[in-house]
Order: structure tokens, then sequence, then C-alpha cells
């Protein structure tokens, strides 16, 4: 397996990336995802990895290493993201195991993580709450080569964040498109839905390839549910706002992985990226998509995260 160490993206070089896939998918789905990822999708960065539950790791390990050489071959950066979240014995070892390793740099998506990691370059993932000047000059300090800021974050945070950034040498990132991680549990709703415990789950949470969608009482969606997580029921689209996280100097565009095409939603942001078409253009292929859920970008406005606005409102 090649070493990554040396493929630390650089500010100013504006990219697509690709989260690790959230959702308990089948291994060879999950490795024929990631190999069309690899063979056509204009994405300079790739994350993989195990991060909602350390039960499914197993389930597709025997796939991870042929999916990063392939990854690799096709020229992408490889990133390994760690587990979100560490309650059980289960899970500190698969955030050790995952840490241990010195030929490819780690994501961390929990403070656990950090312990592993401090001194060593790696990158921050979206679940470590990275609000404010002090807390990213201390993640820095420890080693933090790429931040990927929460989903949470208005625009006027992101772009003093990002410039402060700058100052440290530390390469900056958002998701752009994708379900939104809203919050994580110790307990399995995925599994208290179907009548199970998280223990005893029999991994039903497979039965939904993009999270169990919530309803309220009078059947109005709201939610969304992926094992031990809570995600927006709506799509998050932030690609009117490419121009102007462009000019923040944002360097990493990141696409969360669903069940549509992800080439598709890859290429569009890229194409809007290097100004190959209209962010309005862009828009109307994601508009195209059979998602079952309206878009969302309510959070970068500084409104409520499920609404939906013009760049211009």
């Amino acid at each position: 397996m090649a070493t990554e160490l040396q493929g630390i993206p650089s500010s100013g070089a504006a990219e697509v990336t690709l989260g690790p896939v959230l959702f308990n998918w089948s291994a060879e789905t999950w490795r024929d995802f990631y190999f069309r990822i690899a063979d056509e999708a204009p994405i300079g960065t790739v994350y993989v990895g195990e991060v909602i539950c350390s039960k499914r790791a197993p389930l597709f390990s025997d796939m991870l290493e042929p999916v990063i050489a392939r990854l690799q071959q096709a020229g992408k950066r490889v990133i390994v993201s760690s587990l979100s979240e560490t309650v059980l014995k289960l899970d500190r070892k698969l955030v050790e195991s995952v840490c241990a390793s010195d030929e490819m740099l780690v994501e961390a998506n929990d403070p656990s993580s950090l312990f592993y990691l401090r001194g060593r370059a790696h990158h921050i993932g979206p679940l470590v709450n990275v609000y404010n000047e002090e807390a990213l000059r201390v993640l820095a300090k420890s080693g933090a080569r790429q931040v990927c800021f929460p989903v949470e974050l208005p625009a006027t945070s992101l772009a003093r964040l990002c410039a402060v950034a700058r100052e440290l040498g530390v390469a900056t990132e958002i998701q752009v498109f994708g379900r939104q991680q809203l919050a994580l549990s110790a307990r399995c709703y995925h599994a208290r839905a179907h009548g199970r415990t998280k223990d005893s789950c029999l991994f039903v949470c497979e039965n939904d390839p993009d999270g169990l969608d919530l309803t309220t009482l009078d059947r109005q969606s709201c939610l969304t549910v992926n094992g031990i997580q809570t995600m927006s029921h709506d799509y998050l689209s932030l690609m009117a706002e490419v121009p102007q996280l462009l000019d923040m100097g944002l360097d990493g565009f990141r696409l969360s992985p669903h069940s549509c095409d992800m080439v598709k939603v890859a290429r569009a942001f890229d194409d809007v990226i290097r100004r190959h078409i209209t962010p309005a253009e862009g828009q109307a292929i994601l508009d195209s998509l059979d998602l079952n859920a309206p878009f969302a970008n309510g959070f970068f406005h500084g409104k409520p995260g499920n609404l939906f606005l013009n760049a211009a409102e």
C-alpha cells in the first residue's frame, strides 16, 4: 500500500473531495462505488473507512485494501476516516487500529482519535466541532493539516476560519452536497425502530441505503436516521454558493456519498468550480437526480438548516 503522507493538499488549489460512505452498504456495493469513483469522477481526495458503527467495519474490511489501491492508481489522495463516537471497547480498538497506521493519513472524527494522532500530520473531520479560531490554532499545533468544518457554520464564521487557516498553513474543506450530519447518540435508533437493541441489531440499517426517513405525527418528513446518527431529511446543496466559497479560499468541496449518481454530482461541482458552467446550470443537474427529498442550504445563510435560499437572499 503506497504511502499518502506526501499527499497533503495545499491551499489555493480548489478540488472536489468525497467523504466516507456513512451508510451500511453491502461490501460489493461499497467496493463497486469506489471503483467507479476511481475510474470516472473528477475528485482529488477520497475518504474511506467506517465512521458510524464499529460493528460495520468488518463487513467490508477485505475490500479496503483493493479499494485504496484502485483509488491511488487513479491518482486520488486517500485518507482513512476514524470512528465518530467511541463508547465500547470494540470502538476503542477500531480507533486505535486506524490511527496506528504510519502509511495513511487519518481523518479524526472524534477526540479519542486526536490522542493517537497528536504530533502527526492528520485531517480533522466535520464531526469534530471547530467553531472558532482558537480551536483551529490548537488543532493545527497538534498536527492538523486540513479541517472540514461542520455543516452548521454560517458563511460569516466560515470566512473568518478560512482566513485564519491560511495564516496557519491549514487547508480547509466544507460539505457541499448530501444529507447533513446533525447529532450522534450512544443508542442506535435504527435498531430500536425495528424492535431490536444495539447489540442485537442484525444490521437492519442495511435496508436503508440513504438512511431511515422519520416523519412527524402528521406524516411530514423531518429527519433521517443512520444507525446512531441523526441526519437531515433534506440534501445539502451549496452549488449556488460555490463562487462565494472560492472567494473565501476554500480548498475542498466535500460530497457526502449517497446511492444516487455521485459521478454526475462530482462532475457538476467540478464544472462549476472550474467555471465551465454556471452555478444555476450546476443546480439544474442536481435537480435532475431522483433524491425524493428537497435541497437545503439554510445553515450557510445563518437561517434554519432545512431552508433552501437563493444566494442573493
